[in-house]
């Protein structure tokens, strides 16, 4: 669906660098994660998508098309800074942004019903957005960033002011719209969100991508083979032959059970057997480290073979 090779982007007479050699391919109907700290440059490559600002080298393709002037209205973008007028009405604005975007007024409204049913806001058609809380205005921001129904979706920390409640019943309807063939770039620093929902990703860090690739993936190469194991009716003497031979942290007792991580970079079909003799086995779970910790360590540069993009 989107696909960037190669850009750069530089600020202040070329003096600082925004974006440099930054490519990415973001497949059709999925959702992709762009990550990264403040000021790596996500807002960046969300700017030039959207022809706010240009590329200073580099390219980026819209469906196998060169970026042009008619990409935008196939392409929905909810900055961070939300963008509506405090004393117009809601459902002026929705009309206005809808027909901004080459929608007849009869398909906007069409479209604003229906979604004013799907996120329970029927009541707010004639209220100001400046009498409404700030979650209300983003559901208001969210209607009008998907009411011409784009194909490409770009979501910019798109649960910011939301509780939990509504953050989940929007999170719900993003996964409809990738369900129903809507490509989508989500940028956030939720993590958790990115584990829930995204099926690929990017990160980027002081203008660089960092790795990339599918979630799994990602978090896939950068385990420790590291498990958690929790045993009962433990057998003390063989218990103390397995502690000699194997490496154990986080050891503790609770309710006659015995549970600690262990690391094993070998078979692990031959370590099960040695547990078995041990005691019996409650839990073996590997850890896999969650996209917090990819995040935390490929920006302080902890991440092993983080040179080593994920394909």
């Amino acid at each position: 669906m989107l696909k960037a090779e190669n850009v750069t982007k530089t600020y202040n007479a070329g003096k600082k660098l925004a974006l440099e050699d930054f490519s990415i391919d973001v497949p059709e109907a999925s959702i992709y994660g762009l990550l990264g700290p403040n000021g790596a440059g996500k807002t960046t490559f969300i700017r030039i998508i959207n022809q706010i600002t240009q590329a200073d080298s580099g390219n980026v393709f819209i469906n196998n098309q060169k970026l042009n002037p008619e990409h935008i209205r196939q392409i929905g973008y909810m900055p961070e800074e939300r963008g509506l007028y405090k004393n117009m009405t809601v459902g002026d604005q929705l009309l206005y942004f809808g027909e901004l975007k080459g929608m007849t007024k009869n398909d906007a409204l069409i479209q604003a019903k229906y979604w004013f049913e799907q996120l329970e806001i029927d009541q707010w058609w004639k209220k100001k957005l400046s009498e409404l809380s700030k979650g209300m205005a983003q559901k208001i921001q969210f209607v009008v960033t998907v009411l011409h129904q784009p194909k490409l979706l770009i979501l910019d920390e798109p649960f910011s002011g939301f509780d939990p409640v509504n953050a989940n019943m929007i999170k719900d309807q993003i996964l409809n719209l990738k369900k129903n063939g809507t490509t989508i770039i989500l940028s956030t620093h939720r993590m958790e969100s990115v584990e829930e929902m995204c099926d690929y990703v990017a990160l980027i860090n002081q203008a660089k991508k960092v790795l990339d690739g599918k979630v799994f993936d990602v978090r896939e190469q950068f385990k420790k083979n590291i498990f958690n194991v929790t045993l009962a009716d433990v057998n003390s003497e063989n218990f103390e032959q397995f502690k000699n031979q194997f490496e154990i942290h986080n050891y503790s007792t609770e309710n006659q059970l015995v549970s600690f991580d262990l690391k094993n970079d070998n078979d692990q079909n031959l370590l099960i057997n040695q547990l078995m003799k041990v005691g019996k086995i409650r839990s073996f779970d590997e850890k896999i480290p969650s996209m917090n910790e990819v995040f935390i360590n490929a920006v302080s540069g902890n991440l092993q073979g983080k040179n080593e993009l994920v394909s």
